[in-house]
């Protein structure tokens, strides 16, 4: 998780948002399905999810570009769904950055407060202070061309921010930049988002994107709110098998469930053993069908057999490994196991460390009971 500094003192936070019940129908397609946000004022709010599950509508219609079929978009104590874009105080950042290419970077900065009125100083004023704020004031006179994409894009972001905006919108904005490039431009937002205070939610299909920046991430799927919570709990406890699937790598393994309680469930697995897990979110019965998540860096290997875990002799998994992976820090197992399903494991590269040849038959356990999450099967869902 990237370090920032935070809000400075006397600064004005952004405006809390809360979208009641938003939907959003395409003619006979559903592009946003009854989404309720209440977001805080100064929060960094993430809309997380794959091509086409509404994340980037939902930000059309906050900026006020489209307009939703039922549901209110509220800023402060204000229901602003009768507000033209120009009047809801929003700033936004596109993924292309649409800078005026015959205008410099000063120009380009001043043509919000220009818009809206401002005489020649403040217009000036105002360009000089956001140049500082994203550190490129030296580069005033020059025009986009002469810019790097990192330099286009904090330019563009000024911008934004000029008309003293109370929301920022962010789509895709890092999506154009290279790796490296892209990681030294999400913490420079994430530090300019915390000194500024204002209250910013960025479109992203990237995870390692949202999960690092976001103070909340917002999980959507085909027009719906699957999850609304903080990246560790996103991470740690996904509220459903999308969520699991989707954010981070998982393991799913069919099987039977057991036993289910307060204290956790037991399943047994189509391909052996039993596994313990935290208590399931939905309301699942013993003799039911689930499936078992498990992330690659939650399993690890048994060379003592299954006894040693003290579970009894169906405790864990045996498989066969099929390959292994040395990918930098760590070590990624690919493990074969007695249904056919392919289980990858992944672990911390310890130096010399040998990687398991194919063929090497193992057993698999996890390195804590509470780590596994069990789900109704996709198509029970």
């Amino acid at each position: 998780m990237m370090t920032v500094p935070q809000r400075s003192t006397g600064q004005a936070a952004g405006q809390p948002i809360v979208l009641d019940g938003i939907t959003h129908r395409y003619g006979g397609s559903t592009a946003v399905a009854d989404v309720n946000l209440d977001i805080k004022a100064g929060e960094l709010i993430a809309l997380l999810g794959p091509s086409g599950c509404g994340k980037t509508t939902l930000l059309r219609i906050i900026a006020g570009f489209v307009a939703q079929t039922e549901g209110r978009v509220i800023v402060g104590d204000d229901v602003i769904d009768g507000l033209p874009p120009n009047r809801r105080s929003v700033g936004i950042v596109f993924q292309n950055y649409a800078l005026f290419p015959h205008m410099t970077v000063a120009e380009n900065v001043a043509y919000g407060p220009a818009a809206r009125g401002a005489d020649a100083a403040t217009q000036r004023a105002e360009a000089a202070r956001m140049l500082e704020l994203v550190q490129l004031g030296h580069l005033a006179d020059r025009y986009p061309r002469q810019l790097s994409g990192g330099q286009q894009q904090r330019v563009a972001l000024a911008r934004a921010l000029a008309v003293k905006p109370s929301i920022l919108l962010l789509d895709e904005p890092f999506a154009a930049l290279d790796k490296n490039l892209r990681l030294d431009m999400q913490i420079e937002v994430k530090r300019i988002q915390r000194l500024s205070g204002i209250t910013t939610l960025l479109v992203t299909h990237d995870q390692e994107e949202a999960l690092s920046m976001a103070d909340r991430v917002a999980v959507l799927s085909q027009g719906r709110l699957e999850q609304f919570a903080g990246p560790t709990e996103i991470y740690d406890r996904p509220g459903s098998l999308f969520v699991n699937t989707f954010v981070g790598t998982a393991n799913v393994l069919p099987g039977t469930l057991i036993e289910s309680g307060p204290s956790g469930a037991s399943v047994k697995l189509d391909a052996g053993g039993v596994i313990q897990a935290r208590p399931p979110a939905a309301g699942l019965s013993a003799g039911g069908r689930v499936v078992v998540c498990l992330r690659p860096e939650h399993l690890r290997f048994s060379a003592e057999g299954a006894q040693s875990l003290g579970g009894g002799p169906d405790q864990g998994i045996a498989g066969v490994v099929e390959m292994g992976l040395p990918l930098g820090p760590t070590v990624v197992h690919e493990v074969r196991v007695s249904d056919g399903t392919a289980i990858r494991v992944s672990e911390p590269r310890i130096e010399r460390a040998a990687i398991l040849p194919p063929g090497a038959p193992v057993r698999l356990f996890p390195i804590h009971p509470g780590l596994a999450s069990v789900f109704p099967p996709a198509a029970s869902r």
